[in-house]
């Protein structure tokens, strides 16, 4: 199994946790699975790599086996100095696939083969400050089976979609013959641009879980996403 397998159709939209309402953070995802969710985005960040410190392994633990039981997988996005350091707590607590960045590293096999060795799908991600060509080069290398353009810099929640986004995407699906993931200020408005450009997967955190009721927006920038 793997990002192949695990698209439906042409588009996924993917709840990132990061910005869930930790309280209430099983309910959420259970009501999530429940409209039909089935890949979510895990945001971790060291305080190095990017300035905040996010949630970790003891968090995915505790959700892991809700989101399994259901079909579903968890995609961590690994905002972190040292990938590769981490892989291997994060395979033990329940990922499914991890991304790291190509700022992080300049040996994108190494890291990538670290990853598989312990089971893990493997995702590349870049920054708004990295060309799209270097990008494409790096996940080839990589064998990477999805690759995550970046549309706000990485780090806090609730940031806006970068315009220029737009571009670097379409840019990336000329080099790219896999899965184009976009973490963001992704939301209902400006998702089908997104999917235009050339986007499969569609990282969505505040439109889903600042919403009144985060289902009904889940299935709002789904349906927008699927056109």
């Amino acid at each position: 199994m793997g990002w192949a397998a695990w698209v439906r159709g042409t588009s996924e939209v993917e709840p990132s946790l990061y910005a869930a309402d930790f309280a209430r953070l099983g309910e959420e995802v259970e009501t999530l699975l429940g409209a039909g969710c089935r890949i979510f985005h895990f945001d971790v960040g060291d305080g190095h790599f990017v300035p905040p410190v996010t949630i970790g392994p003891v968090v995915l633990r505790s959700i892991a086996p809700l989101i399994h039981a259901a079909g579903g997988v968890i995609d961590c996005h690994l905002m972190v100095a040292r990938p590769a350091h981490h892989f291997a707590e994060f395979a033990e607590s329940g990922a499914d696939s991890v991304t790291f960045h190509l700022e992080t590293s300049d040996d994108p096999l190494g890291v990538a083969d670290a990853a598989r060795a312990l089971g893990l799908a493997v995702g590349v991600a870049f920054n708004p400050d990295t060309g799209p060509a270097e990008a494409a080069a790096f996940a080839h290398e990589a064998g990477a089976e999805m690759i995550l353009c970046m549309s706000i810099v990485p780090g806090y929640s609730g940031q806006p979609f970068m315009p220029e986004a737009y571009g670097r995407i379409e840019e990336l699906a000329a080099l790219v013959a896999i899965p184009i993931q976009v973490d963001g200020g992704v939301d209902e408005a400006n998702v089908a641009a997104v999917r235009a450009a050339g986007a499969t997967l569609f990282v969505a955190g505040n439109a889903v879980f600042a919403d009144p009721d985060p289902v009904a927006a889940y299935r709002r920038i789904a349906a927008a996403a699927a056109g």
